[in-house]
């Protein structure tokens, strides 16, 4: 056990993000409900555990109010090669609708920045950020079913619309990027029998193409899935659906190409 979290503002219940790792070991990640805020709504943490005496020491880098600076971030975080963090919060900015922030370190604490809130529609991000080779961020959006590019440019982070998956909410997961920039992930809905589908988006003349590779059936091949996807050397996808198999209990499954 690396650290149990006290119910205050340490941090209450982590979700869906993975941890993260820097290069010296320390671990970063996110609760959904807690810090110093305390507050009833949408708040939660940014935390950082650290080795320390034989055991593991948590401290905050910071606490969500659930204003501009967004609320409730359900996924992880993840980590460029200055050592900033980035994520997604499901609630707060300007609609209410969730943000995509910055986590810098400044001095002896850290500074946070929102690079984007989602006030044209769309938004609620469940699932993390990707990086590009470029630097460029890539996400979801929940409700509306989105899929989203943040692109630096002079200094400034530009949101750009890759696609907006019609008809249904959208991931729960973040995207995979594999090495000829596509993107990769699955929808918890949707699909020829309504229980969800991999997908592929695939950038093409200036804009993106998206690719139905699997939908699921509800029976022994799995339903609802909520999971990333991750790649092999191959080019094979690997997840997990929610629900379904022999037993109603969920799948760990492959797509071969």
């Amino acid at each position: 056990m690396l650290y149990r979290f006290q119910g205050a503002s340490d941090g209450i219940s982590p979700a869906y993000g993975d941890l993260t790792f820097d290069p010296m070991g320390n671990l970063y990640g996110t609760t959904v409900a807690g810090g110093l805020e305390l507050c009833a709504g949408s708040c939660g943490v940014a935390f950082k555990l650290t080795r320390s005496n034989g055991g593991w020491a948590e401290s905050v880098l910071y606490s969500f109010t659930g204003g501009d600076d967004g609320g409730t971030p359900y996924s992880g975080v993840i980590l460029d090669s200055s050592g900033n963090l980035y994520g997604t919060a499901y609630y707060g900015g300007a609609d209410s609708a969730g943000t995509v922030y910055e986590l810098t370190p400044s001095g002896s604490g850290w500074t946070e920045k929102t690079l984007t809130d989602f006030a044209g529609g769309g938004g609620f991000p469940l699932g993390g950020l990707t990086f590009d080779p470029q630097g460029n961020l890539y996400g979801t959006g929940f409700v509306g079913g989105t899929a989203f590019e943040l692109r630096l440019s002079n200094g400034s982070w530009v949101y750009n619309l890759l696609y907006t998956f019609n008809g249904f909410d959208g991931p729960f997961g973040s995207l995979t990027l594999d090495a000829s920039g596509n993107l990769y992930g699955t929808n918890a809905t949707g699909g020829a029998y309504d229980e969800g589908f991999v997908f592929k988006l695939t950038p093409s003349n200036g804009g993106w193409n998206v690719t139905d590779l699997y939908d699921f059936t509800g029976g022994n091949d799995g339903a609802f899935p909520v999971s990333n996807v991750i790649l092999d050397a191959k080019g094979n996808l690997y997840g997990t659906t929610y629900l379904g198999g022999t037993d109603g209990f969920g799948v760990v499954w492959e797509f071969t190409p």
